[in-house]
């Protein structure tokens, strides 16, 4: 195995009778960076970082972790890797203190409860049983016993879910700290605007497959479909922009879309529409985000099936 590798993973399939839930994947995550699983429900991602966690055992394929077999080296494995599972869920009657406490002693290492749970901000409620504890909060917990044992290769499964917006925001400065410290981060998520902003590079899932693996900016790069230029909608501003400049333009109710491929197709409108006197009470120019992508790629899947 590369040392650069933190895991590599060829042609690994996984299949529930008939069903295929990871069909022929493979893959490469470099050490140091936070790489980002993407998919609907259903795609096989949770059971392909169940296979890598070593909680599954790949039906084929190679799979590689740290060096090491995850299925038959789990113990090897156990104290320098960190795992918060999907829908964590922990015992009812504990409290997070204890909770951090119990898994310290576990792994041998001194109380970090207090660190801890300062670092996901759950000082107020150390002392709260599970069970009375928010959505969010037990995600929370989750991801400080993910952390306990100091790991260098960290897997978090959905860690925002059921978070208000400060505290996503707060997990999101949790993950860019675990990358600024040379730890690794297997990220699966549903939050598509959370994967672009913190994976340097993602692999979309659908149907047990990856269907496109990248860096966030060069898929949108690559597969765009470039910026576009929305402006109030009227007839005379669609007929120029469209029959005589050869824009691409699409309208829906009062707003026109139109395809800009550099800053003078931008110009060439603003021109247009000030010596035809348009006043354009509304203007902004976007450009195709990872969740575009994302919704093209899997419709498209979805309409050849």
């Amino acid at each position: 195995m590369d040392p650069q590798h933190a895991i590599t993973a060829e042609n690994i399939h996984k299949s529930y009778a008939a069903i295929k839930a990871v069909n022929g994947i493979s893959f490469i995550v470099y050490k140091g960076e936070v790489f980002s699983f993407l998919g609907p429900n259903g795609a096989g991602k949770t059971t392909t970082v169940e296979m890598l966690e070593g909680i599954r055992k790949a039906d084929s394929g190679r799979i590689n972790v740290l060096g090491e077999d995850p299925w038959h080296s789990a113990i090897k494995l156990r104290d320098r890797v960190g795992i918060m599972p999907q829908d964590f869920r922990f015992i009812e009657r504990i409290t997070p203190k204890e909770a951090i406490r119990y898994y310290c002693s576990l792994f041998g290492m001194p109380d970090k409860s207090s660190e801890l749970l300062e670092l996901v901000e759950l000082s107020e409620v150390q002392d709260v049983y599970f069970q009375n504890l928010s959505g969010g909060q037990k995600q929370k917990v989750g991801i400080c016993l993910a952390l306990v044992n100091d790991p260098e290769l960290v897997f978090l499964d959905e860690p925002t879910t059921g978070l208000d917006p400060k505290a996503r925001r707060k997990i999101w400065d949790l993950i860019r700290k675990l990358k600024s410290e040379g730890r690794t981060v297997i990220l699966t998520t549903h939050y598509l605007e959370e994967a672009q902003m913190l994976a340097d590079r993602v692999a979309i899932m659908d149907h047990g497959r990856i269907i496109v693996e990248g860096s966030p900016a060069d898929i949108i790069q690559k597969m765009g479909k470039g910026r576009k230029l929305i402006v109030q909608y009227t007839e005379e501003l669609f007929r120029h922009l469209s029959e005589v400049l050869g824009l691409e333009c699409s309208r829906s109710g009062d707003s026109l879309s139109v395809t800009v491929h550099s800053n003078r197709d931008v110009m060439d409108v603003l021109e247009f529409a000030d010596r035809s006197r348009i006043e354009l009470t509304s203007l902004s120019l976007k450009e195709d985000t990872l969740e575009d992508i994302f919704v093209d790629l899997v419709t498209e899947q979805e309409e050849s099936q």
